[in-house]
């Protein structure tokens, strides 16, 4: 039985990217894109709160979103602070990258670009894309019983997938930043492999429980369990690497990934 919290349902139509239901069949701009360059009206405080709780106590950031629903009447925070912030910090993370491993200020803009329009923004806009087909598609009566009113939407997905994109950011650009002389200098050491395995580990677990998170709190989704099964997946694959002494760090290529078209 999912861990649900009991709370009224308010049954209405799809919320497209958190956009007002329109009236007739006039054309209204998402609430997301509206308030994309009204800075004074994004609420950075609660951004970094949500960020700070993604760390300690994960649960307590989809909570918040029953009382947006209540008086919004929509699962979707048109508010892109957090997208802004954690854009702000890939911008920094990619200039120490860059000077650390690309020292060239035509490499450092290309690496700014590709951590935060194609690494967040656009797996973001992918995953979000799959999960939202998953939720309305085929897959429907797994996760949506039929003739249920409410609706996944999709701006609420892209929400899920910023905030769980945040806790792998720290994984793999702040903290194996940190730890890359560690991790790549000898190969073939034990440790570093352990290390650097379990590390990635770490953030695919992270990022699987908090997307399960956002999509357990939603009350009319059922079986949503089944968006941990990857986690075994991972951790077998893990036990399998450090059997055979694969690091993912060194032989799998994954830093020359991160510099991938710069």
């Amino acid at each position: 039985m999912n861990p649900h919290i009991s709370v009224p349902r308010q049954h209405a139509g799809p919320a497209n990217f958190g956009a007002t239901p329109s009236r007739g069949s006039s054309v209204r701009m998402p609430r997301f894109f509206k308030r994309l360059f009204k800075f004074p009206q994004m609420d950075f405080e609660m951004a970094i709160w949500e960020m700070t709780s993604l760390l300690i106590a994960p649960k307590k950031v989809f909570k918040s979103i029953y009382y947006h629903k209540q008086t919004k009447n929509t699962w979707h925070r048109p508010d892109p602070s957090f997208t802004y912030l954690l854009s702000f910090f890939l911008l920094l993370t990619a200039l120490a990258w860059g000077l650390a491993y690309t020292p060239s200020f035509g490499a450092i803009i290309r690496l700014s670009l590709l951590f935060v329009f194609l690494h967040f923004i656009g797996s973001s806009l992918v995953a979000s894309g799959a999960r939202g087909a998953a939720g309305g598609g085929a897959a429907q009566g797994l996760f949506v019983q039929p003739g249920e009113k409410d609706q996944l939407e999709f701006g609420y997905c892209f929400d899920v997938s910023n905030r769980a994109f945040f806790p792998l950011y720290l994984h793999l650009y702040v903290v194996q930043f940190i730890l890359l002389p560690l991790l790549t200098r000898n190969p073939s050491n034990f440790l570093a492999t352990f290390l650097g395995n379990t590390l990635y580990l770490s953030a695919l677990i992270y990022y699987t429980y908090i997307t399960f998170l956002g999509y357990n709190a939603l009350p009319f989704l059922h079986n949503t369990e089944l968006l941990l099964v990857p986690i075994l997946v991972f951790a077998v694959l893990w036990v399998i690497s450090l059997i055979a002494g694969w690091g993912v760090v060194m032989h799998g290529r994954s830093v020359e990934g991160l510099f991938w078209g710069v």
